[in-house]
């Protein structure tokens, strides 16, 4: 039987921009996602969220609202990737695990090359920062 993880990632964004993270370390090196990591047991997705992202980016986020899960079969793994909007509640962060970053606006969204499970997202990212625009 193939083997489960379960996930959270944040879509942080800052007005009609959403923040990305280059992976720096393992399999998937290089490879762009969004920010997060695995649950621990007994671990709420927001309070696991809240944590990853204190460990990842040294900052506060806050949890706006659910967008989706993404059900994705990796060569070696099941993925189940729990993602909130969210926004940053101070600006002061610190990458302590990825190479880079960026913030990409809805015509973006493609310039990076994406995790495919992330990259599930991107249509439904790209309505939530047009409706943000038409506001």
């Amino acid at each position: 039987m193939m083997k489960k993880i379960e996930v959270v990632a944040a879509i942080i964004r800052q007005g009609d921009r959403i923040f990305a993270t280059q992976r720096g370390y393992g399999e998937f090196k290089d490879w762009w996602e969004f920010p997060g990591g695995k649950m621990e047991t007994g671990e709420t997705p927001e309070a696991a969220l809240v944590r990853e992202i204190r460990e990842e980016l040294s900052t506060e986020i806050r949890i706006d609202s659910f967008l989706h899960t993404v059900e994705w079969d990796y060569p070696a793994f099941h993925l189940t990737l729990h993602c909130y909007l969210c926004s940053f509640r101070t600006a002061a962060l610190h990458l302590n695990e990825h190479e880079a970053a960026r913030w990409l606006g809805a015509d973006e969204l493609h310039a990076v090359h994406w995790l495919p499970a992330d990259e599930e997202l991107l249509p439904l990212i790209r309505e939530e920062l047009l409706k943000i625009n038409q506001e």
